[in-house]
């Protein structure tokens, strides 16, 4: 398998610093190149009509002597020495490069935010998350090693890539893996009867889950097993009791409007973190080039209660 370049965002804080030797260990098991990325901030926004270069370039040297003075030890100086600085907004300045260097992971250092600063623009992450359309990688705390991956489906179209995405990473370090699918409670409605009753509701889905979903997976050992209650709470909880490493979801994000909402899930995970998290677009190529042959696809699952 040929892996796809790694981009991380880098800033001179601890997850950042974090997130990019994680995003370098990576790099170094995949065989592949890893593109350290800073956003710097451009003063002359304002007036874009203003087309100084020279004043945009020193910027871009600025910062880069900053970052570099304020990462050295935490950070490998062969890294550094890559580092590509440019101005704009983090978001848009990752996913360009990311486009460019034809990457198959976005990384960067997982943050808490308060309510407030979600609501006045949301974290880093959260923005990459609804723009991007390769995989992006938040990393929760220091030198955490991946031998546990949790990936949480739905029946859905972002069942396939995020079982995929899953599959590879779990491959790539060695990692056991589990796939679960939680069923909702159906609503209930005042004076209006549901079209099923709970028995036959949770009957139909498992049975779905089965023929659409289970049958994606291609890998051999891989536990599956179908949870019942809220979703968010139920993943979380999941994640901590089996003391997963990485937890892998899908976004629902097809035209730009949808992308923008995201997914209740998807961002509520992102605002919690529970562990490091690995969000799969609905359109990912997926991490690497080559495709599986035909009996690599063959499913080999385990079911688990």
């Amino acid at each position: 398998m040929t892996w796809k370049p790694i981009v991380v965002g880098i800033d001179a804080s601890h997850p950042a610093v974090e997130a990019a030797a994680f995003a370098v260990r990576a790099a170094q098991r995949a065989k592949t190149a890893c593109h350290v990325v800073h956003a710097a901030r451009d003063a002359l926004i304002p007036w874009q009509e203003t087309d100084d270069r020279r004043y945009r370039q020193a910027l871009i040297e600025q910062a880069r002597a900053q970052l570099v003075t304020g990462l050295r030890g935490g950070v490998p100086t062969e890294v550094l020495g890559g580092l590509t600085v440019r101005l704009g907004s983090a978001p848009r300045v990752l996913t360009d490069v990311a486009y460019e260097v034809n990457a198959g992971l976005i990384v960067v250092g997982g943050k808490h935010h308060s309510a407030l600063d979600r609501w006045l623009g949301g974290s880093t992450s959260l923005n990459v998350a609804r723009i991007t359309e390769v995989p992006l990688l938040v990393t929760a705390g220091p030198g955490r090693v991946i031998r546990r991956v949790l990936a949480a489906v739905d029946v859905s179209s972002a069942a396939a890539p995020t079982l995929d995405v899953a599959q590879q990473y779990a491959t790539l370090f060695g990692a056991e893996l589990r796939a679960i699918s939680v069923l909702e409670p159906l609503p209930v409605i005042p004076e209006v009867t549901p079209p099923y009753d709970v028995s036959q509701y949770y009957a139909l889905s498992e049975e779905l889950l089965q023929r659409e979903v289970w049958s994606l997976l291609r890998t051999t050992g891989v536990q599956t097993g179908v949870r019942y209650g809220l979703a968010v709470e139920t993943i979380l909880g999941e994640a901590a009791e089996w003391n997963a490493d990485l937890l892998v979801v899908g976004s629902h994000g097809k035209g730009w409007a949808e992308r923008m909402l995201l997914g209740s899930v998807t961002e509520r995970l992102l605002n919690h973190l529970p562990t490091s998290l690995l969000v799969v677009p609905t359109r990912a190529a997926g991490a690497f080039v080559t495709e599986p042959t035909t009996a690599e696809r063959r499913p080999a699952t385990i079911a688990i209660a």
